[in-house]
């Protein structure tokens, strides 16, 4: 199985029976509280009996319901992970493990990693992403009668600021929210209905994202989150989540999935702007020309 443990029960829905459903739907519902609940609990508040619960479980792919509850404290523990526990648990497992045969290729370049592992996450992404969502991101951030505000993370900023450039090129009305509490605060005072606010938000998440995408949303906004497989809180308040593997060799998550995700974004609101994007980039060229830029 592959996802969230939320995932993974809505997936298998459709293949629960209704009393069983009825458990799911709980779950769900207090998702992920709800799931250390006792069965007793769980049952009390589906209206079935202890034993549906524990069947429940099973058709879900769990041993037993303390596996369904251990596979979500993993998932908790992996939405937290550090570079620096991510580090720690890695050098473990290397001293665990048989050292790689000598001339292996696994590594393209010495300390680097597998190759295979940042194609795998890569190809996993855009075979997960939602259609629908790409789909609307590309058709808000299209559309000139809107402002883009972009705000991102620690390392995510960057991304935040290449799909920012891009889209400067594209289309007007583009800016990266302030660093300054001042002026962020003024920007975030002022948003409105027609504006679409772009959040990169990751594991540590940070709670100002929410918050962004909460008072984005408050004042009738659209809301965009890029973030990873365990979804920031920041979903709670999006028109739109891009979620992108994270996976890596090295204690750091692997944000080359995002990037590529935000290359073919970009690359779709370039076909839809059509002549007004050339019309654009020609008037920046020329601008550019004239200042001696080019």
């Amino acid at each position: 199985m592959s996802g969230t443990v939320a995932d993974e029960i809505r997936e298998r829905l459709g293949d629960l029976s209704p009393a069983e459903r009825k458990v799911a739907r709980v779950l769900l519902a207090g998702y992920p509280a709800a799931v250390f609940e006792t069965v007793a609990i769980i049952a009390e508040r589906a209206s079935v009996s202890a034993p549906t619960v524990l069947r429940c479980a099973a058709r879900l792919g769990y041993k037993s319901f303390p596996d369904l509850q251990a596979a979500l404290r993993a998932e908790l523990d992996a939405r937290t992970a550090s570079p620096l526990t991510l580090y720690e648990s890695s050098q473990s497992a290397q001293q665990q493990s048989a050292p790689p045969p000598a001339g292996s290729d696994d590594a393209v370049l010495p300390g680097v990693g597998n190759l295979e592992t940042l194609q795998h996450a890569v190809s996993k992404t855009f075979k997960e992403v939602s259609s629908h969502d790409f789909d609307k991101a590309v058709e808000l951030l299209s559309d000139n009668r809107r402002r883009i505000y972009l705000v991102g993370g620690r390392f995510t900023r960057l991304l935040g600021e290449y799909l920012g450039l891009h889209l400067t090129q594209l289309r007007h009305q583009v800016a990266l929210l302030p660093d300054k509490d001042v002026e962020r605060a003024a920007t975030l005072a002022q948003l409105a209905r027609r504006d679409v606010t772009v959040v990169f938000d990751y594991r540590r998440y940070e709670e100002d994202k929410t918050i962004i995408a909460e008072l984005a949303r408050e004042r009738g906004g659209k809301v965009i989150v890029f973030t990873d497989p365990w979804l920031s809180p920041a979903t709670a308040y999006a028109d739109v989540v891009l979620t992108s593997q994270v996976a890596s060799d090295s204690p750091y998550d692997s944000l080359t999935p995002t990037l590529a995700l935000v290359e073919s974004l970009i690359a779709g609101v370039l076909d839809r702007l059509g002549p007004d994007a050339h019309l654009r980039m020609q008037e920046a060229e020329a601008a550019a020309r004239r200042l001696g830029l080019l």
